[in-house]
């Protein structure tokens, strides 16, 4: 998998741990105005995914739209839980000190939140490149990210790697005619059982990622 020109890395979940946090937040935030999820909705039908896109599943189950201003309060909760909660995952730091590729990173997360997700974490100066949904038509699972990423990089599709955790970010990879590894070492996914492509790789710990990609 060497024959590389860009690495691209989902952030929630893969180099922030941070979705657990996230499903908490949405949660309790839904439970105060009498809408129930629970978390392993929250893990297979909203991680991965843009806040218009859930907010538009959470209409479909509950009915409702939901109120205004939810939006807004939940991010700055989320935020206020972020700033003495968020770390990156675990090794992640130690990987790209060794990954000798281009990188970027492409999340559904809002501009906002992901410059405080990657300031906290201390992850900012590693990756200059940052693409987010908002600059796309469609979020994932269409492919429109990762080719914005790859197009404003100056990379050939077919010889990127994107580096996901949710099912939504590997459909829109593969979409996208790229090669893709799912990273499952964040907290909401241990324990889980989990579903996708018979071909995708998995890998748990980035102490194993150079020899997942043949480094």
């Amino acid at each position: 998998m060497l024959d590389l020109d860009l690495v691209i890395f989902d952030c929630d979940g893969v180099l922030i741990d941070s979705e657990g946090l996230s499903g908490e937040v949405l949660i309790e935030s839904l439970a105060e105005i009498g809408v129930t999820i629970d978390f392993d909705v929250f893990c297979t039908r909203m991680v991965g995914r843009s806040f218009p896109t859930v907010a538009a599943e959470l209409r479909t189950r509950s009915g409702y739209p939901l109120p205004e201003g939810f939006e807004m309060q939940y991010r700055r909760r989320l935020l206020a839980r972020f700033e003495t909660e968020l770390a990156p995952t675990m090794g992640v730091e130690s990987m790209l000190d060794l990954l000798d590729l281009p990188v970027c990173v492409a999340t559904s997360s809002s501009p906002e939140r992901v410059r405080h997700s990657l300031g906290v974490t201390g992850l900012s100066d590693r990756f200059p490149h940052v693409f987010t949904a908002s600059e796309v038509a469609r979020g994932k699972p269409a492919p429109d990210l990762f080719l914005h990423a790859a197009a404003r990089m100056g990379a050939d599709p077919a010889r990127c790697l994107v580096v996901e955790d949710s099912l939504p970010g590997l459909e829109a990879a593969r979409a996208a005619g790229m090669r893709a590894l799912r990273y499952t070492g964040g907290a909401h996914l241990r324990g889980r059982m989990l579903k996708h492509e018979a071909d995708i790789v998995c890998f748990d710990d980035w102490r194993r990622f150079p020899a997942v990609i043949g480094a």
